[in-house]
């Protein structure tokens, strides 16, 4: 068996509910069923919406449920000398550059191209800063995603070329355990993504690859409302030279008006005290088999890491 490294990565912006509860175990399970290592990190990157009291109930919910991570916990918020050299690897390749539009400005852009921005929908960024910022001071850094997508592959990236995923022309295409075969325009679709934000605060896109990277994670498994995030990801890897990880991207719980659970739309935390019908809850949504009765968290977690294999594979 090769190795295994999967990671749980909540952002503390509130306890964990069902939904997050549901990636917490997937992510948990696929790890133990093939011995691998589980991995804790906090994102909170984002400070302004995250806090170290959600956080510690994080820890304790977890701890409730089983499930125990293996060595120390990673905070985003300490990481930001190691975002900015990640950031400064690509500005002294030119695949980073400085970006003065608000999105208002984004908005008028898109509107003279004849392209409308979506509500809820991605923004794509049409390049407006690409070739400088026209007396505009600098607001952001974008990732050059035309250059990178022209020059790919380049002799400094070959190094990254992984079975996981190809750049082919313009689409990225890659292969989810779950979805199956994936693909995206991301110059397109995305335009030249956020590294470093307005407000001075890391984007995903950067923290996520970089913590990734140099924990050596092997495999992602999370709710599939992220899997169109996941080209832009790999773009980064392969400037990076960093492999791409295996990825699965699991069914979504979903409320009664059919969105997605989340904190921001009110979701109740789940129920500590009674941390066994929160995981049969999180296993039914996942189409795992209910554990017989009367176990104990840990048999029902044992019961349920020999039945995940029979329902979600890992590739090879």
């Amino acid at each position: 068996m090769t190795r295994y490294v999967g990671r749980f990565a909540p952002s503390p912006t509130g306890p964990l509910h069902a939904g997050s509860l549901v990636a917490a175990l997937a992510s948990w399970l696929d790890a133990r069923s093939c011995g691998g290592q589980w991995l804790l990190r906090i994102e909170d990157v984002d400070t302004p919406r995250c806090s170290a009291a959600a956080a510690h109930i994080i820890l304790a919910q977890l701890c409730a449920c089983g499930l125990a991570w293996d060595g120390e916990v990673l905070w985003q918020s300490t990481r930001s000398p190691r975002y900015q050299q990640a950031l400064a690897a690509l500005q002294q390749r030119q695949l980073a550059y400085p970006c003065g539009c608000t999105r208002r400005d984004i908005d008028a852009a898109l509107a003279a191209q004849g392209r409308q921005h979506e509500r809820h929908g991605e923004r794509p960024y049409p390049g407006t800063c690409r070739e400088g910022l026209n007396g505009k001071p600098a607001r952001a850094w974008r990732f050059n995603t035309q250059k990178f997508m022209k020059n790919w592959p380049s002799a400094h990236m070959q190094k990254a070329r992984s079975a996981t995923f190809l750049i082919d022309k313009k689409q990225v295409h890659w292969q989810d355990r779950r979805l199956g075969e994936q693909q995206q325009d991301v110059a397109h679709e995305v335009g030249d993504f956020i590294l470093h934000r307005a407000d001075g605060l890391w984007a995903y896109q950067l923290a996520v690859v970089v913590d990734d990277g140099d924990q050596g994670v092997t495999d992602v498994v999370r709710g599939e409302d992220l899997a169109d995030n996941t080209p832009r990801q790999m773009l980064l890897q392969a400037a990076w030279g960093l492999p791409a990880p295996r990825y699965l991207h699991l069914p979504l719980v979903r409320a009664a008006d059919g969105e997605k659970l989340s904190k921001q739309q009110g979701a109740p935390a789940i129920d500590s005290s009674r941390p066994l019908q929160a995981l049969a809850h999180a296993a039914a949504a996942l189409g795992l088999p209910a554990a017989p009765k009367a176990s104990s968290v840990a048999d029902a977690l044992a019961f349920w890491v020999a039945a995940w294999p029979r329902f979600y594979n890992r590739a090879p």
